[in-house]
């Protein structure tokens, strides 16, 4: 609503800087085209003895200035709308007065930014007391996603089927949808049976979608948005899925961009935002899910992927010369040596077709961990996963190592010896240890791909999905 009672149009910042009272946001009162303030003597005497002309030029010279500033306002507002609206996705931004803060405007600025987003349908402004608020006075204002907006479709392909889900702003999965049938070779086939998926749960929901993202378990090279070695999967190298996956979500109806991404990556992406991640301005993860290991670095806030998207080929790194056999044709990989199926071998225990890899390794260590053999197994797989993280502790000197899937199952049986195996066998470990930590988010690579389709909107909440009155 604006000052008058009326609905507030989507795209009108025009009011951004300036008070409902009057004053500029500030407590000053607005210059008006350099004419408001001139109250002196002699400011009064040039006034009244104008001539016509000069009063003329005197109006065009305000009604120019006024329109400038009018002009600077909404420039500075709509600047402001993506740094606010990541503000609020990250919780980094609980309420207005923290969004001041963090902006570097003014109130009236935060307040009208805030009006704007909520227009959008993206957030929700809470003024009822009781909430969270800034160090003095009445309570700021509560600052939320909005539960009921619009949302991502969002997918992950790997070696035991296929996941599809809607996931808002702030990470939340709003609806999810299993896939759980074998993985075939044509890569067409499987991600037209995800988009189906997805595109199933936005009838069901009626949800408004942005875009699409999809997480697989291989590098992706850029810029072309191939698989470069899907190993776990039966698809030819190379295949081209970002461009698949984009024709599947056309012929869908769905509109919005259609990314793809590494499943590690986007789970490192979804976990410095919304879990374990945050804060960290060197954050390394670590993964293992259905099959393999992956890794993930995100320096600075950004996900760090290389030259061409290759970045952090953890897997390959060798940790037992004389191990297992790799698929990339090495041997004694991490891929190999720390994985599901290596977890479930050391253990003795041959793999049933029932569950997923992943979540028989997790009943087996919950379940059975007192048994020697599963004791062995937890045993071996830590001293690998250790020297592996050692490693990489050494080369990257991250702030906080992040692991997830039987890795994090793998830290919850036995932190301790985890942590002293990385201490022991690394250079930064010994001077003071980096922090380990469980991943915390439930389908993190899922929340990941979401990030990649929010991202534009994230960029230009307006210019994505607002249209100017």
């Amino acid at each position: 609503m604006n000052g008058n009672g009326a609905p507030r149009r989507v795209g009108d910042v025009t009011t951004v800087s300036a008070g409902t009272d009057g004053t500029d946001g500030t407590g000053r009162a607005e210059r008006k085209g350099g004419v408001e303030g001139a109250g002196t003597a002699e400011g009064s005497d040039r006034a009244s003895t104008s001539t016509p002309a000069s009063a003329s030029a005197s109006a065009s010279a305000s009604a120019s200035a006024a329109a400038g500033s009018a002009r600077t306002k909404l420039e500075r507002g709509r600047g402001a709308l993506g740094p606010a609206l990541e503000l609020v996705h990250t919780g980094r931004a609980p309420t207005r007065a923290v969004l001041t803060a963090e902006l570097g405007v003014t109130r009236a600025t935060a307040g009208a930014v805030a009006a704007e987003l909520e227009a959008l349908g993206l957030i929700r402004v809470d003024s009822r007391p009781g909430g969270a608020g800034g160090t003095q006075g009445r309570p700021s204002h509560r600052l939320s996603v909005d539960e009921n907006g619009p949302v991502a479709l969002a997918a992950q392909v790997h070696s035991d089927g296929f996941r599809a889900a809607l996931v808002g702003l702030g990470g939340r999965i709003v609806a999810t949808a299993p896939g759980r049938v074998p993985v075939s070779a044509d890569p067409a086939q499987v991600l037209g049976a995800v988009v189906e998926a997805g595109a199933a749960l936005l009838a069901q929901t009626g949800r408004r979608c942005i875009g699409a993202g999809l997480a697989v378990p291989s590098a992706v090279a850029e810029p072309e948005g191939t698989a470069l070695n899907p190993l776990h999967l039966a698809w030819p190298a190379g295949s081209p899925v970002r461009a698949i996956f984009a024709d599947c979500v056309k012929e869908a109806g769905i509109d919005g961009p259609a990314l793809t991404g590494n499943d590690v990556n986007l789970a490192a992406l979804a976990e410095h935002r919304h879990g374990a991640g945050r804060s960290a301005q060197h954050l390394l993860c670590v993964a293992t899910g259905h099959r393999g290991v992956g890794g993930a670095l995100v320096l600075d806030g950004r996900l760090h992927s290389g030259s061409s998207g290759l970045a952090l080929e953890v897997g390959h790194l060798t940790v037992n010369p004389e191990g297992r056999a790799c698929h990339c044709g090495s041997r004694g990989c991490l891929d190999v040596e720390a994985d599901p199926l290596a977890f479930l071998t050391a253990a003795g225990r041959t793999p049933g077709p029932e569950v997923s890899l992943l979540q028989q390794a997790r009943d087996l260590l919950r379940e059975e961990s007192a048994d020697p053999g599963v004791r062995a197994a937890t045993e071996e797989l830590i001293d690998r996963l250790g020297l592996g993280l050692a490693g990489l502790v050494n080369i990257l000197n991250p702030d906080r190592i992040i692991l997830g899937g039987l890795h994090r199952e793998l830290l919850y049986a036995d932190p301790e010896r985890l942590r002293a195996v990385v201490a022991d066998r690394s250079l930064w470990g010994r001077s003071g240890g980096v922090p380990i930590l469980p991943c915390t988010l439930d389908h993190n690579s899922l929340v990941g791909a979401a990030e990649l389709a929010w991202q534009p909107v994230l960029d230009d909440p307006l210019g994505t999905l607002g249209t100017a009155a």
